[in-house]
């Protein structure tokens, strides 16, 4: 069973070639294109959910900020994978507070819009590098108090480090030599010790506390 998509851009032609590129994805379909927010809602009345909606950053009637916030309020299981033409910081930000789980640029090739597509599913999030450095950056630069830092082990150090990669944590697992369960045991410690709940959280505070090289 495929996957499936919904791309909601206002620009017309843009949304059909997507469309048709995500056709050739062996593992994806497309549900349907809408051409704003308020098109998706009424979409999503009659018609079957789908797992990611491709959301175009900048449109006219119901743009790609209200609709990421009405799916976050709305449909918090769809995936929100943004779309825009530029590297913007305000727009990355603003995407992700409103629920947005990736961000990609309209200029990228087919094979890095499926491997987004593959991560965010698989992770539940996708950021390439530039977007991911912008995000870090943003939240600030405060740090965790030596007395915390120093109660992690060196194998939770080494792992807070891999958490920045886009490696999963089965790979995470073969490059330290040890079971996935294990890994498993060292995240859930880290989330207790760090107060931190997602692997997103995770790769944040080891750039914050200078773990990430």
């Amino acid at each position: 069973m495929k996957h499936t998509i919904a791309i909601v851009d206002d620009h017309i032609l843009i949304a059909n070639a997507l469309s048709g590129i995500i056709s050739n994805f062996n593992e994806f379909e497309v549900l349907y294109v809408c051409e704003s927010g308020k098109d998706l809602q009424k979409k999503l009345k009659i018609k079957p959910a789908p797992e990611i909606v491709l959301l175009d950053v900048n449109m006219p009637v119901m743009d790609g900020f209200e609709t990421a916030k009405w799916l976050k309020e709305t449909h918090s299981d769809i995936l929100v994978l943004a779309l825009s033409m530029k590297e913007d910081d305000h727009s990355l930000i603003r995407m992700i507070r409103n629920g947005a789980k990736g961000y990609i640029l309209k200029n990228i090739y087919p094979d890095e819009l499926l491997n987004a597509f593959n991560k965010i599913l698989e992770n539940g999030y996708y950021f390439p590098d530039w977007a991911a450095k912008k995000v870090y950056a943003s939240i600030g630069n405060n740090t965790v108090d030596a007395d915390l830092k120093s109660g992690l082990s060196e194998r939770e150090i080494e792992f807070l480090k891999y958490t920045c990669t886009e490696m999963t944590y089965k790979e995470i697992a073969k490059k330290m030599y040890c079971s996935p369960r294990t890994i498993d045991n060292y995240r859930d410690s880290l989330f207790d010790k760090l107060n931190i709940k997602t692997r997103v959280g995770l790769a944040v505070y080891a750039i914050r506390n200078g773990y990430c090289v």
